[in-house]
């Protein structure tokens, strides 16, 4: 039998293992769509925009929001692999590290994914919110976005994972590698909501972070997992 076949059989029994997991418990979306939700009602107590000044500062607000949401996911990703030692018989087994990463990290991005469709109609009705550009290219960004979130957020909720002080930790790590991707979603969802300029610049710098942080990853999270 070939790797990649290995590979992605391996990824997809992790990640529907996962996903049934979290279908019973449910313990990674409520957490992250009530955190989500208090932020939104803060912010929405702390602004009184104008339809010109939401379109502005929306973008802005929605990826902070989506931020400290995923981190509070993000912290629950290899709780459960720790009990009962799973995680010790996954690293004795011949399975290749990168199916559990992927399957981490695609169940992550599936999770956020239905956060941000939950919580995109409530920026619409709290801000009165109106996309100038194509709703298309915000789709597009949602995508690249989230992704940049989600990788890096599995890779360094794994490297903190052995610490005392993870919940601590992860966000110490993630926010600043996190700068760029979020300057950029920030810039890209603000230019399509405006129309005042083009998004392409942060959308192709979004896939490049993408790729580039992805590869790392993958090539890194081995010597993560066997570490002691």
């Amino acid at each position: 039998m070939s790797a990649t076949p290995t590979l992605w059989s391996i990824t997809r029994r992790s990640l529907a293992k996962d996903l049934r997991l979290e279908w019973r418990s449910k313990d990674a979306i409520n957490s992250m769509l009530f955190f989500a939700l208090l932020v939104v009602v803060i912010f929405s107590f702390g602004f009184d925009p104008t339809a010109e000044e939401s379109r502005r500062i929306a973008g802005g607000l929605l990826w902070v929001a989506v931020l400290f949401a995923t981190v509070v996911a993000l912290n629950q990703t290899w709780t459960r692999e720790l009990r009962n030692q799973v995680l010790d018989a996954y690293r004795l087994s011949p399975a290749p590290p990168q199916a559990l990463f992927l399957s981490k990290t695609i169940g992550n991005f599936l999770f956020v994914a239905i956060l941000e469709v939950l919580m995109v109609p409530l920026f619409v009705v709290f801000y009165n919110l109106r996309s100038v550009g194509p709703v298309w290219q915000l789709l597009v960004v949602a995508l690249l976005a989230t992704w940049a979130l989600v990788v890096n957020g599995t890779f360094f909720a794994a490297l903190s994972i052995r610490t005392r002080s993870r919940e601590i930790m992860l966000p110490l790590i993630l926010f600043p590698i996190s700068i760029p991707a979020l300057l950029a979603m920030v810039d890209a969802t603000t230019s399509i909501l405006t129309g005042d300029n083009s998004p392409y610049f942060w959308m192709r710098l979004l896939a490049v972070y993408d790729v580039v942080f992805t590869a790392v990853s993958l090539l890194l999270f081995e010597p993560v997992l066997n570490a002691e």
